[in-house]
Order: C-alpha cells, then structure tokens, then sequence
C-alpha cells in the first residue's frame, strides 16, 4: 500500500500550482489508486517511489516476477496522447507498454535504467546520434487518429503573436518573435503528418534490456519531424553554456539530427524556429518580458551560417 507519506511534495506542489484544487484532490485520492491498481494488476512493490513532473512512479514486480513500473498520472490530453502514442510505436525504439487503464490514465510499463540516462555518455557526439537513430524510428509511423495536429497548434500562436510581442520589453526580442513566425507562417500550410515525440531529450532516453538505450515519456503529436528537434538541440545546455561553445554544439546537433532523420534543413530550421516560438509564447504566458537566452542562441546558430 502506497501510503500519503510517500507522495513526494514537489508532485503534490506542482499539482496544486498547475490543477488547483483538481489537482489537490487527485493527489489526495493518490494512494488509494495505487493500491486499486497494485491489487488489480497483481503487482508487488520493488523499490522506492520516484516521481516524474506530472506522475508518481513506483517499480513494481509482475506476478511471475517480470519488473515493471506503475505510472500514475491525472487523466487530461497529454495522458491520452501518450497511451496513443505508447500503443501505437509498440516498444518500438520506446518503453513498451505492459497494461493500461484509459479511465485513470494509469500504465504498467517495462521497467528501464533510470539512473542511466543519455546524459551518462560523455561524448557529445555519440549521445546526439544514439538520440537521433531512436527518433528516426520513432517519427517514420503516421500518426493515428486522436491526436493533435501540428497544424492548429501553428494556427493558434500565430494568433498569439501580436500580444506576445507587445509584451516583450526589448525591441530586439520583438524583432525575433516576429521573424520566428514569420517563419511559422511559411510552412503553417504543411504541417506534416508523423508522429512526433515533443520532448526527446537527453534524459528521456534511458538504458534498457531488450535494446542498449529506450525512449520514455512521449507526449505524441501530429506533425512535420522538424518541429521536435528542439528538446535535443537544447540538451545539456547548462554545460553547453559553461564551455562557451553553443554556436558550434547546436550546428553540430542540428546536422546529425537532419543527417540521420533525412529532413529537409531549411524546413526543419523553420520548424524549429516555430518550437522557439511556442516555448516563447508559454514564457510570456506565465510573465516573462525577454526571450530566453538559449532560444536567442539555438536561432543565431541556425540562422547566421
């Protein structure tokens, strides 16, 4: 029995933050639904509660001693995306999906290495490519019915736009939030059709058995393959930072990733110009008045070559 001690503050916090009292009530109801779906799926505790951004995660053996992880999450698109996405990659280059209940949004997924993720591998290179080879294969499937369509997602900032920009303090970042949809505008009418990860980053990749490295928490979307290579491009930025060498790490990144997925580079410049634009649009959102000093930096890297 998981008990209410063991819910980690920081998932409570940020489901109170993000949900309000929704959120609050679902923490509190937590408990309970893992011991409905440990019973359920009669599965045996085998480890410490982890706890990702927006679920509780709780290692767990299967009846015949298989390990496996528990996932619980409060039911909303995102969730129903991933079960999508999770069914339809089947363990394909991803964490496989083991059972499922669409109703509570609760997975039963293999159980990979989260202590070893890709940001264990030191070589920029290597990890980039490892990276790169699983998105490949990840984003060649059509995306099925239910999910979101990259195309009205490019719709609605574009309507954003203007506020965003009157929001930004300095001209210069206006100047930029103009052009990166600018560049939205000139592809909005292609929006693609595969099915994309959104957030394939260093540290949703993981060691695994059955293949040397998997990807995990997939938040599917409909859409040209170029619109998710930003997660990959912004990995480990903090250290890119620190060495002083973001212009050549991003161009170096940006050409693996177009390399090995076969895109077209000035198409996938423009997409991911279209993801600054989006996380700029969420920033200004919550307040912000300045573009992010990564995303100024990943666009002068592609844009000034």
């Amino acid at each position: 029995m998981l008990e209410a001690a063991e819910v980690p503050q920081s998932l409570a916090a940020s489901y109170a933050s993000a949900f309000g009292e929704e959120g609050r009530a679902w923490i509190a109801g937590l408990p309970a639904l893992a011991a409905e779906f440990l019973d359920r799926w009669e599965l045996k505790r085998d480890g410490a509660v982890e706890a990702g951004e927006a679920s509780l995660v709780l290692p767990v053996l299967r009846k015949h001693g298989t390990r496996a992880v528990l996932k619980l999450q409060m039911p909303r698109e995102e969730t129903t995306a991933a079960l999508i996405g999770l069914r339809t990659w089947n363990g394909d280059g991803m964490v496989r999906l083991l059972d499922h209940d669409p109703q509570s949004s609760t997975m039963l997924l293999e159980r990979l290495d989260a202590a070893r993720t890709l940001t264990s591998i030191e070589d920029d290179d290597v990890a980039m490519g490892i990276l790169a080879e699983l998105q490949a294969r990840l984003v060649c499937v059509p995306a099925p019915q239910g999910l979101r369509s990259l195309g009205d997602i490019a719709t609605e900032m574009l309507e954003q736009v203007p506020k965003a920009v009157a929001a930004l303090a300095d001209p210069a970042d206006r100047q930029l939030l103009r052009g990166w949809a600018s560049a939205v505008a000139e592809l909005v009418g292609e929006p693609g059709d595969r099915m994309l990860h959104w957030d394939l980053h260093y540290d949703n990749v993981l060691a695994a058995q059955r293949e040397p490295w998997l990807a995990i928490d997939p938040e599917p979307l409909a859409g040209d393959p170029g619109f998710d290579l930003w997660p990959a491009l912004d990995s480990r930025w903090d250290d890119v930072v620190t060495k002083n060498d973001a212009v050549r790490v991003v161009r170096r990144r940006f050409d693996l990733l177009t390399e090995v997925l076969g895109l077209d580079r000035a198409r996938a410049t423009g997409w991911t110009l279209g993801r600054l634009l989006q996380n700029s649009l969420w920033d200004i959102g919550d307040g912000e008045t300045a573009l992010a000093s990564s995303s100024v930096a990943i666009a002068e890297s592609l844009l000034n070559r």
